[in-house]
């Protein structure tokens, strides 16, 4: 989508995404992240899923397009952050959580560094499907050999709604993946788009040890 569509989405306080608290399929299947040192979420909003993550003791760097975003999240949980510019991001940073204000296109292993972890509620689904083209081969470079991920994806007719969010059907998480061991944990009812049926469904990924991402 354009920067400005998810700008004016937030500006006009149009964020259904946000959940207001910890996603429950993080919740659920947070043990497949044990042993990871640092997480990477992707356009992360404000997400509670954030300080979740970093209360478990990871090291947790999200990329958020909407700076308003990311200033309202510290504000909301009375934090004051160290603000910086870091290439092309405005980095906002407290603790063992950095939140960077930007293009997640931009971001680049010689910028953040890699991660042996990483969180994905509202990137895929966020994206059409030729930005999903790009996304993935993108978000592999920024993963270290053995990397582990969780992936909530959601799944309902296309045809019936406009996304965002899109429905990205697990075929296309399998291939668009391939190389990684996928695992299918949750696959539940959603009541995300009121009487259109839609289901959600969570994954854990692996990158191969010694493999390419």
């Amino acid at each position: 989508m354009e920067p400005g569509f998810w700008r004016a989405r937030w500006s006009e306080g149009r964020i259904g995404f946000h959940e207001g608290r910890p996603n429950a399929h993080l919740q659920r299947h947070l043990d497949v992240l044990a042993g990871v040192r640092r997480v990477f979420v992707p356009l992360c909003g404000k997400a509670e899923d954030l300080a979740f993550l970093a209360a478990a003791g990871h090291e947790v760097v999200g990329v958020e397009l909407v700076e308003d975003a990311v200033r309202a999240f510290f504000a909301e949980h009375g934090l004051e952050p160290s603000v910086s510019r870091d290439g092309p991001f405005a980095r906002y940073a407290h603790g063992n959580l950095a939140l960077l204000a930007g293009d997640v296109f931009e971001a680049t292993p010689e910028r953040l560094g890699t991660f042996d972890g990483w969180y994905d509620r509202a990137a895929l689904i966020a994206l059409p499907p030729p930005l999903r083209t790009f996304y993935v081969p993108h978000l592999r470079t920024l993963l270290s050999p053995g990397a582990t991920g969780l992936l909530v994806t959601v799944e309902y007719d296309q045809a019936q709604r406009e996304g965002p969010p899109f429905s990205v059907e697990e075929d296309e998480v399998r291939s668009r993946f391939s190389g990684m061991d996928v695992q299918l944990l949750d696959d539940v009812p959603a009541d995300r788009f009121g009487d259109l049926p839609s289901r959600e469904k969570c994954f854990a990924l692996r990158v191969g040890q010694g493999a390419t991402p």
